[in-house]
């Protein structure tokens, strides 16, 4: 794929577009959760600021689902509120002590398009064939830098060009640095990630898909042994009970788009490890080969709060 110009606005487009003002207001109290309106200014601006909160929704929508719900819950414990999974005032509130706008300005630059951008096989040993598993366009890459979905970046952006200069409406997802963890926990039942500190609290949650009926995730205490950035991804498809009989080993190069994504967080139990993925809208939502896949930008953070022999608890 090449870079892309979203698609001019219908009609339809207009109805459904987001208003970066209604976003921006602090004064919303609309609730948020199952029993509300599934996606509209205020859903968007409670994933923006849960995000910011290292509290993860995963892929930024503003559509109200399953991850957006356990990031509510996991805020409101850190914040000694009920965990409803419904934002009511009070966690208005305390998601609103985060006075910055939900949605900015961003001017896109040279290195926003210039690519290259890489078409990608779904075939393994296709892919190693690659020199670099790269964005298949500059509205994915766009996607990852804000944590959002391409299909919400075009809809607050109608016609927009993907070109140098051009000027989007964007998630304010810059947050600040987490600090160390004391432990991770890796949570199956909520199909979450935690990094807490020394005292037990919960600085951070992100949504994951962890283990399958073939692959089970590997209930027990690990340590992280290290952390590699951008690695190759050594397929060997005797460890794959779905690969294609006539795979053999190969190398697959670096890049988002590489099935581990940017960061591999390596574990003590072997060839398992928590890393990021291409695909963020699945997050949370399918199963895995065993390891634990998180957004490449939720892998990135967590990547930077450990530390080799940190604490790795996988729980069911």
């Amino acid at each position: 794929m090449t870079a892309e110009d979203a698609p001019p606005a219908t009609a339809a487009d207009e109805t459904d577009r987001l208003d970066a003002a209604s976003v921006n207001d602090a004064a919303i109290r609309t609730p948020v959760g199952a029993d509300s309106s599934a996606e509209g200014a205020a859903v968007l601006r409670a994933q923006i600021l849960l995000d910011r909160a290292h509290f993860s929704p995963g892929e930024v929508d503003g559509t109200f689902g399953s991850n957006t719900r356990r990031a509510i819950e996991g805020f409101q414990r850190s914040r000694d509120l009920d965990p409803s999974g419904t934002i009511d005032p009070a966690t208005w509130i305390a998601l609103n002590s985060d006075t910055v706008d939900a949605l900015v300005r961003y001017t896109l630059t040279a290195a926003d398009v210039a690519g290259p951008f890489v078409e990608i096989p779904e075939d393994m040993e296709a892919k190693a064939g690659l020199e670099h598993l790269g964005y298949g366009s500059a509205l994915e890459a766009l996607g990852e830098r804000f944590h959002a979905s391409p299909a919400l970046l075009q809809r607050l952006n109608p016609g927009a060009k993907t070109e140098v200069g051009a000027t989007w409406t964007v998630p304010n997802v810059a947050a600040a640095t987490l600090p160390k963890g004391d432990k991770v926990v890796v949570d199956k039942s909520d199909a979450v990630v935690m990094l807490l500190d020394d005292a037990g609290r919960t600085l951070a949650q992100w949504p994951a898909t962890m283990g399958s009926s073939h692959d089970p995730l590997p209930i027990g205490d690990w340590t992280i042994k290290g952390v590699a950035k951008d690695p190759p991804f050594h397929y060997n498809p005797d460890l794959f009970w779905d690969a294609d009989p006539g795979h053999q080993k190969a190398e697959i190069a670096p890049g988002p788009n590489n099935p581990v994504g940017v960061v591999w967080i390596d574990l003590s139990k072997e060839h398992y490890g928590i890393h990021g993925t291409p695909v963020p809208s699945t997050i949370g939502k399918t199963q895995s080969h065993g390891c634990i896949r998180m957004t490449n930008w939720s892998a990135r953070a967590l990547s930077e709060a450990v530390a080799p022999g940190t604490t790795a608890v996988l729980r069911e």
